[in-house]
């Protein structure tokens, strides 16, 4: 075959499909050619046509046809600076839009894009705003005289909005309200909108948690057709309930939560049969039992999608009555749950498995301070049985990191309140032994709920259904990575015929011995795929497992209780809901989880600036752990908190950051910083409106 033939060939190819990247193997297999000198030709020419300008290498050994005048569906996410990115799953890079080209796309807003080439260089301009996603802010009304203008907290969003003299809705000046957008007049310089709810005065700590929460889209409070639908929902007659379910009322069961818990969905029942061999009940509460599909308060909680945890509070997905009392599983109570049974021998060997409703009654009430002292000795009645299970649960534990599981060790910062919920210090939360024996029994249950739904039998079909998948790193992300670990002094080797999670581990395994883990851990993070929901498997990577779901939350996880309305249809042998159906819910509760996390981290941030507030001037010992153009973010050792230094305020030289050195540089000095480096700072701005702390370098 001639090379301008092939050439051809592999140019109708990617043309078919613009927006998708293909190596050679792909190529050669749409072309149905095998030979292997003419799919090493492939490799060449593939190579040829991206130095003559016809393709672009997006990654190493990945060509997309070069998009000029190609348009693209998705949507625009807008950056500080001006401008913003064009994001599409249908596009292995984002593209970039200069702000003269936004043509009034606020952030989020589905477009329509059109892609050319500017001094060589992949540029975007918006054709044609499709949706507007985000329909109400939160910030504060401006009232003048004669007009008035809504400032939005949402950095991200440019422009201020007009609000007409009608569309006050008794909104006074400064209040923080929410606002309803109703129009981008042609050829006007702002968008048009209207108050629809006021929240009340700034820098309130309880307006500020609330607008964090309108800001993500999460309702502070149960409207009344809920609670109304609450009350028709009654107390089971758990001994009629049993004579349909498995009893477990006599078998030993107990649960372990946080100290401060309320909603407790999971228990743990223990039993032994013989010297070799136990009985582990993972048992969950049914709230599928009392949410009845479509009713109102089952939209409600899809609407939300999860609980929300802020730093002072938590929004539940469930009115109290349901996640506090009815299917929280409290102790001296009989409850309803959804359980998975396992027998295991004394080294974690799964037996059997069986899955059903049941209903149990819990002994015991355990905080997780309670069993790690029991671990650590400390004796208790139940003794025996948490440290059985706990030691079933580290050799559970071994086995799927020898698997190839991710090992990331987190440490969470949580505050100190006082009674008015002010931050007056932070402490570590920190993972120990009686953590992870929880962890390994959910995670056990969650994948044989996923296998028992997900794994291919014998002449069944397999029906639709929710995973919680995990996608293997992206190679741009892992050389990111890779350069940010050496500039730390890091390497990443990585080991034949194993996956990359098992030099991740190595590095982190390193990093813990340098107490330089919590440096490294979010950068790690950084480099992996988003795990979402999807009703398409592809495994989860971080587990290393080939089946996986969330099955053990559904007091707070919407996605919980649908995966237990598919097992439920499935040992029924009934069906329920459809692919396409599935798919849409995936997609909406995997953007309220993100909508959550964020929701969460914003609440964390805005302590931290009133936590600092009160040390304006006050000098600390910190590590810088992320660089910019524009700065350089530091970690304060005492108390955890990040704020930054602009390098424009570093008097004694013109600093600008290496990217490929991965340094701050002084112009004149070459005096340089890196992640990593210890250095004293002044807190010199507390921002609270930005939720942004800004120090001064002590040098």
């Amino acid at each position: 075959m001639k090379d301008r033939v092939l050439s051809e060939q592999i140019l109708k190819v990617v043309q078919t499909h613009p927006e998708h990247a293909y190596n050679y193997k792909q190529i050669a297999a749409v072309l149905a050619i095998k030979d292997p000198f003419i799919r090493k030709r492939i490799v060449t020419l593939l190579s040829q046509l991206a130095k003559n300008g016809v393709l672009v290498e997006l990654s190493r050994g990945k060509f997309q046809i070069k998009s000029s005048n190609i348009e693209h569906e998705g949507h625009i996410q807008t950056v500080s600076k001006g401008g913003g990115y064009f994001i599409s799953p249908k596009i292995e890079k984002d593209i970039y839009i200069h702000p003269s080209n936004l043509k009034n796309a606020l952030n989020g807003d589905k477009v329509l894009v059109r892609s050319t080439l500017f001094k060589g260089k992949e540029e975007g301009r918006i054709v044609k705003i499709i949706e507007r996603v985000k329909k109400e802010y939160i910030g504060v009304i401006e009232i003048s005289p004669n007009f008035s203008f809504f400032v939005p907290d949402d950095r991200s969003v440019k422009t201020h909005f007009f609000i007409e003299k009608k569309h006050l809705n008794g909104a006074k000046n400064g209040q923080k309200v929410k606002v309803k957008f109703l129009s981008w007049p042609k050829n006007a310089k702002s968008p048009q909108a209207a108050v629809i709810e006021i929240i009340g005065n700034p820098g309130e700590l309880n307006v500020e948690m609330n607008s964090i929460l309108s800001e993500f889209g999460f309702p502070t409070k149960f409207l009344s057709p809920i609670i109304k639908d609450l009350e028709k929902i009654e107390i089971p007659n758990y001994d009629k309930e049993a004579k349909k379910r498995r009893d477990f009322r006599n078998i030993t069961t107990f649960t372990i939560d946080p100290v401060d818990a309320k909603d407790f969905d999971d228990a743990l029942s223990f039993k032994k049969i013989d010297e070799k061999i136990i009985e582990v009940g993972v048992h969950i509460a049914d709230v599928g039992h009392f949410v009845k599909e479509k009713s109102i308060i089952d939209n409600e909680a899809f609407q939300r999608g999860n609980s929300v945890y802020l730093v002072d509070r938590v929004i539940p997905m469930l009115p109290e009555k349901l996640s506090n009392v009815l299917c929280s599983l409290r102790p001296k109570e009989d409850k309803l749950t959804f359980s998975v049974v396992f027998k295991m021998s004394l080294n974690g060997e799964i037996l059997d498995t069986w899955f059903g409703k049941t209903v149990i009654h819990s002994n015991h009430r355990f905080n997780y301070e309670d069993v790690q002292e029991i671990i650590e000795g400390q004796k208790h009645s139940l003794s025996n049985e948490l440290i059985t299970l706990n030691n079933i649960a580290k050799t559970i534990r071994s086995k799927r990191l020898n698997n190839g599981a991710l090992n990331i060790e987190s440490s969470e910062v949580r505050f100190q309140l006082n009674e008015k919920g002010f931050p007056i210090g932070t402490f570590i939360k920190i993972s120990k032994e009686a953590h992870q024996l929880i962890e390994e029994f959910m995670l056990l249950a969650n994948k044989y709920v996923a296998m028992k739904m997900g794994k291919p039998h014998k002449n069944k079909l397999i029906t639709p259904f929710i995973f919680r998948v995990h996608d293997d790193p992206n190679e741009e992300k892992l050389n990111d990575l890779k350069i940010y670990l050496q500039s730390m002094g890091y390497e990443l080797i990585r080991k034949k015929n194993k996956p990359i999670s098992f030099s991740l581990n190595e590095v982190m395994k390193k990093a813990k011995e340098k107490k330089e883990l919590h440096l490294i851990s979010p950068m790690v993070i950084r480099s992996m795929s988003k795990a979402v929901y999807s009703s398409d498997n592809i495994g989860h990577y971080g587990l290393s497992f080939q089946y996986y779901t969330h099955f053990t939350s559904p007091i707070r996880r919407y996605a919980d209780l649908i995966v237990h309305r598919k097992l439920f249809e499935t040992l029924s042998e009934k069906s329920g809901y459809s692919k396409e159906q599935l798919e849409h819910t995936c997609n909406h509760i995997s953007k309220m989880e993100k909508q959550a996390v964020d929701a969460e981290r914003a609440s964390i941030k805005y302590m931290q600036v009133l936590y600092l507030g009160e040390k304006i001037g006050e000098q600390f010992n910190g590590m810088i752990n992320g660089l910019t153009d524009w700065g350089m973010y530091v970690e304060l050792d005492k108390n955890k908190c990040e704020g930054m230094i602009p390098l424009n305020s570093i008097k004694d030289d013109q600093y600008y950051y290496d990217d490929e050195q991965k340094l701050v540089i002084g112009h004149n000095s070459r005096k340089s910083f890196k992640i990593g480096q210890e250095i004293k700072v002044i807190v010199k701005k507390a921002d609270l409106h930005k939720r942004q702390i800004d120090f001064k370098l002590i040098n």
